[in-house]
């Protein structure tokens, strides 16, 4: 399918027209009358009520179209009656209506109530039949005249107009104190295609969003907003909203046949109006539930779906036609990971924007990796456990707000990760689970869908329309929000069948495996989707086995994705810094096996919220000794983590070595940097480093250019155990090298000799000390050129002698 550029617009499916013509018969509308639909144009949005009871904030489009309920009196002045008019009266009384569809209709499990309600030809005339639940009276207004319809009971009014052709009309419904004139929903065609609900059944529907969910249009000549949900299993599906004061029985959907798509276009429906989908199970029960499609929410605990569409005006141009210009593996790539809600408690979308782009900045990052915003009840899931998969939380703001935010971000030159959780859901019974009264999102086998780690459910990713629920979601957050790269939260526990599973409590896939074949064709085509339809975009996965090709591309049989995080490296390195110096020796290797697997895969080095939480202390905690020894310590660790290969990842709190682990009640103690609490520049200092890291990194190509093989990368000394050293070379395409020499002793080591290349004749130059003063060292420097001398050492045929500062990592690069 030809990828479509994003617009403001609501789009119309493109075969839209097609099913209007084969649909037109047999709803019984004259096609004469139904001009095809057209996008609405662009209109401001309107804030969202607090709550589902606060229907007086709901857009005055909405409101014209909302009856009465008894127990909801309504403003008799919202539309005022219409003067009565020659060729007044009653229409003919129309055949009573099938008790059966009566029934239907009033239980809300009617599969076609367009084949029921609305108008259609009838001998001697036009039947029209409403259904306006509480309403005194229902009148036809159609060419000037208006005819009264028969009052059938139960809300139902019918009557037969002395017309030959169904005319353009609208209806006048009378409540007890209040009179409104509105469209009526079931004189117009279905507004989704043939080709939508064709690609819907094939799980290929890349653009997804655009065809389920709730979308503001012009349909017929009139605007609205169609309501689709996909809930195959439901006997009936109605519409409820504010706009129905909640109540759905006089909005019943249709079903589009096979596909199990239910449909309904509401004119007079607006941007603002908050909705659900009242669906009857299969067992007769009913249950009300958000919009898995939902692009807006309600704030939380709040749980309904708001109609938006987006209008944000973009200005990142230069940004988008670039970021692909040079392969992210092959390309500088230091990550800032933010939980927004906490990074500044409070703040909006909005907010953030004005101080996170100059912040990130300013310490040199050139990504930053947003912790989900996706849409979830509960704050304290830190967004793992999402409910809303196609909203920004509205926490902070509309999804306008949010574009807004990402626009920032690419104009100070910040690419921006978003993490995504497609490995489970949470149990919420408004959302995802047993959808339509059955296991609809997640897998069948009770044993394959719930997830045993985090009382949540697994999706079904052998189910075409999950699939492609999880694919598009992908890229709508790509296409839509300028998403620059998803880190795929999880994946381990969605590629093994026994993830976390006793014996019994699994069954192995039809080759006798444990591999999950399902999720694994999942991810390859989410990875093929993504890159084709979004260059510069990187997927990184969070995945903490040995699985074989995770960044291997899938037609070379790998799941396709740019990176994955080493946790690994990550859990062997924390190991050895959580050692009293005197004991590494014993550890040492656990700095130096990575290097045994470093080109396995395209790999980033993780220091991730999951490190500074749940009792595992801040990095800077993490580290023994004093408070000097703790920090410096800590600049050493982050010096070596920047200069060995991979690309680094670093959570919020930790540049300006936080010591209390993170919460997200609160967020980073930013008092820390205050001066007047900070007078020695303890913190101030590690930020300082982490900034002059970045620098450094950004402008030696040999950090990062061969980051993903063999040859960019030479131990000088791996093996200096008892001086607790490592020792190595980083080479860029042209074979320029960088020294780098971490040092975890607290001693300084005079005239120590490490073998280098015959580059660097005019001597070595000092690029890097984490141990200066600026950063809150002790100062050991080396501040003159070293002369590499024909010494052999270290099997290389000249050597440096050089000063190893306490606790420090130094890197040089020939003079």
């Amino acid at each position: 399918m030809t990828a479509r550029k994003p617009s403001r617009k609501a789009p119309r499916s493109k075969s839209a027209a097609a099913a209007e013509a084969t649909t037109a018969e047999a709803v019984g509308v004259d096609t004469a009358q139904a001009p095809t639909a057209t996008p609405v144009p662009a209109a401001a949005p309107a804030p969202a009520p607090a709550s589902v009871e606060a229907e007086t904030a709901a857009p005055a489009a909405t409101k014209a179209a909302a009856p009465a309920k008894r127990s909801r009196p309504r403003r008799t002045d919202a539309v005022p009656p219409l003067p009565r008019q020659a060729g007044d009266g009653s229409a003919r009384p129309a055949a009573a209506l099938d008790p059966a569809d009566r029934g239907r209709l009033l239980a809300g499990d009617h599969h076609d109530p367009h084949a029921v309600l609305g108008a259609r030809p009838v001998p001697g005339g036009v039947l029209v039949r409403a259904l306006r639940p509480f309403a005194r009276s229902v009148t036809v207004l159609a060419d000037g005249a208006q005819a009264e319809l028969h009052d059938d009971g139960d809300g139902f009014f019918s009557g037969v107009l002395p017309v030959k052709e169904v005319p353009a009309y609208r209806l006048r419904v009378a409540y007890d104190d209040n009179t409104i004139e509105v469209d009526d929903p079931y004189r117009f065609l279905p507004a989704l295609g043939e080709l939508d609900l064709h690609l819907i059944g094939e799980g290929r529907h890349e653009e997804l969003w655009r065809a389920l969910g709730s979308e503001p249009m012009v349909h017929q000549g009139v605007a609205g907003t169609r309501f689709t949900v996909w809930a195959p299993n439901a006997r009936g599906v109605r519409v409820t909203g504010d706009f129905t004061y909640w109540d759905g029985t006089g909005t019943p959907m249709r079903s589009l046949g096979s596909s199990g798509v239910w449909e309904l276009f509401l004119p007079g429906i607006g941007e603002g109006a908050l909705y659900k989908f009242d669906i009857c199970r299969p067992d007769g029960s009913h249950t009300v539930r958000a919009d898995p499609m939902a692009r807006r929410t309600e704030v939380p605990p709040a749980t309904a779906s708001i109609v938006t569409a987006a209008h944000h005006e973009w200005r990142d141009q230069d940004w988008m036609a670039h970021r692909g210009d040079r392969p992210v593996h092959e390309a500088p790539f230091s990550v800032y990971e933010v939980h927004l809600a906490s990074w500044r408690p409070g703040l909006t979308y909005r907010q953030l924007a004005e101080q996170l782009p100059s912040y990130v900045k300013d310490l040199g990052f050139t990504h930053v990796e947003l912790m989900p915003v996706s849409e979830h009840p509960f704050g304290g899931s830190w967004g793992y456990q999402v409910t809303g998969f196609y909203a920004p939380t509205s926490r902070m703001g509309t999804p306008d707000d949010f574009r807004f935010l990402v626009d920032a971000l690419h104009r100070a030159g910040i690419g921006v990760i978003m993490d995504w959780v497609p490995a489970h859901f949470p149990r919420d019974d408004w959302a995802l689970a047993e959808f339509d009264g059955r296991p609809l999102y997640e897998h069948a086998d009770p044993q394959r869908a719930a997830h045993p780690d985090w009382g949540t459910l697994e999706f079904d990713y052998g189910r075409t329309e999950v699939r492609n629920f999880l694919v598009a979601n992908a890229t709508y957050w790509c296409e839509e929000f300028h998403i620059d790269g998803l880190r795929v939260d999880a994946v381990a526990s969605m590629l093994y069948l026994d993830y976390s599973r006793e014996d019994g409590q699994w069954s192995p896939n039809e080759f006798g495996g444990r591999e999950n074949l399902d999720a694994v064709a999942f991810l390859q085509e989410m990875n093929a989707t993504v890159y084709r339809r979004n260059p510069g975009v990187v997927t990184i996965a969070e995945e903490s086995t040995a699985w074989d090709g995770v960044t291997r591309p899938t037609d070379s049989g790998g799941l396709g994705f740019g990176l994955k995080w080493n946790m690994g490296w990550m859990h062997d390195s924390l190991v050895y810094m959580s050692k009293e110096p005197v004991h590494r020796k014993y550890h040492h290797n656990e700095m130096t096996f990575s290097m045994v697997y470093a080109y396995s895969e395209n790999y980033v080095l993780p220091i991730s919220h999951d490190e500074v939480v749940h009792g595992k202390q801040a990095l800077v905690a993490k580290m023994p000794g004093d408070w000097w020894q703790q920090r410096a310590n800590h600049r050493a660790y982050l010096g070596f983590m920047w200069a060995h290969p991979g690309k680094q990842l670093l959570f919020m709190g930790q540049e300006f070595a936080q010591g209390a682990e993170w919460s997200e009640g609160h967020g980073p103690d930013w008092w820390l940097l205050d001066p007047t609490y900070d007078a020695s520049g303890d913190h101030r200092g590690v930020r300082t480093l982490v900034g002059d890291l970045n620098a450094v990194y950004g402008a030696v190509p040999a950090l990062w250019q061969r980051d993903t093989v063999p040859e960019g990368f030479s131990w000088v000394d791996g093996g200096a155990a008892e001086d607790n050293v490592f020792a190595f070379l980083r080479y860029d395409a042209d074979g320029s090298p960088l020294l780098a020499v971490s040092h975890f002793s607290p001693v300084v080591r005079h005239d120590y000799r490490l073998g280098v290349p015959e580059t660097g004749t005019e001597g070595w130059v000092e690029v890097l000390n984490t141990d200066a003063e600026r950063y809150g060292g002790s100062g050991v420097t080396n501040e003159e050129p070293l002369k590499a001398e024909a010494v052999p050492a270290h099997g290389r045929p000249a050597s440096i002698s050089l000063t190893l500062p306490p606790l420090a990592t130094v890197w040089f690069r020939p003079a």
